[in-house]
């Protein structure tokens, strides 16, 4: 299932991409900025402000949606069982459904109509979610991909089986690698994962020789301090192969996306991290011999 197909995008890899964002994440991070993508299933936005009390949702699924007493709605996503009927319902589009099932012809018929803009450098880039999460169609996907020489990256956490990893091999130009944290127990307390599950798939990926670029979200109070940020560094230099790392300065942009859906933001939501704060960091992994970058 994909919640979003984002065009002419300049990161995420080399020259124009094209980015498909799958939903559906074995990881439940804090601070995700597309909460919507951590559901395997469709997720229903409600945009408050935009609301204007037509009524035709709570007409469509009256035991899920009604009107309180401030004007706004009620929704009990719970009992929403299809999704899709709200669709197209909401006239102010204060409702919104995030999540559409598209087949792999559906999907490869969308990446050709930016073919032209790729040129030598430029291509696709799987994110989510998780891609490695999804079923067969995705190593389909990457298969098609391949037989039409389109460069293919993928955004990953690696929290997934290693079998699942292991199927996509040789179908992947670039693996983007989300480092999160290498203390089991903050992962755990944070993501609600399990650190030695990615970085025993990142050992196993790198000694096949792929083309792995590791990227850690700097996230004030869960990975910033300098011996955090230090230890993802030294545990990556153990591993033979990998020479980039990039780092990502946490932002806010997705604290709206929360309250649409109905839940809470746990991090503090006007915190910045500018990338002055990051270059300790860059300056560190450049002295282990690191290639490094600032954002995506």
């Amino acid at each position: 299932m994909i919640f979003n197909i984002q065009r002419y995008s300049t990161h995420d890899g080399d020259g124009i991409r094209t980015l498909i964002f799958y939903k559906g994440c074995p990881l439940q991070c804090q601070w995700c900025s597309n909460p919507e993508s951590q559901s395997f299933g469709q997720s229903v936005l409600y945009d408050s402000k935009s609301c204007k009390n037509f009524g035709d949702c709570a007409l469509t699924v009256p035991e899920a949606i009604s009107q309180n007493s401030n004007n706004g709605l009620e929704i009990k996503r719970e009992l929403i069982t299809d999704p899709e009927k709200l669709r197209d319902v909401c006239a102010s589009k204060a409702i919104t459904i995030s999540g559409e099932s598209l087949s792999v012809d559906e999907l490869l018929a969308e990446v050709e109509k930016d073919l032209p803009f790729y040129r030598e450098d430029g291509g696709v880039t799987l994110s989510g979610g998780e891609p490695l999460a999804q079923g067969k169609e995705l190593v389909l996907l990457l298969q098609r991909l391949r037989q039409r020489s389109i460069n293919t990256n993928m955004e990953t956490s690696l929290h997934v089986k290693w079998a699942l990893v292991e199927r996509t091999i040789g179908l992947v130009n670039t693996f983007l690698v989300d480092l999160k944290h290498t203390d089991p127990v903050k992962f755990r307390q944070y993501i609600n994962g399990n650190a030695h599950l990615v970085m025993e798939n990142l050992e196993k990926l790198a000694y096949f020789g792929v083309n792995v670029v590791v990227r850690v979200p700097v996230i004030p109070g869960f990975n910033n301090s300098e011996s955090e940020i230090q230890s993802m560094v030294d545990f990556v230099s153990t591993i033979k192969g990998i020479n980039e790392i990039h780092f990502l300065p946490y932002h806010t942009f997705g604290v709206e996306k929360y309250r649409m859906l109905g839940m809470d933001y746990l991090f503090d939501s006007k915190a910045q991290l500018g990338e002055e704060e990051l270059l300790p960091y860059i300056q560190y992994a450049e002295s282990q011999g690191f290639k490094t970058k600032i954002g995506g």
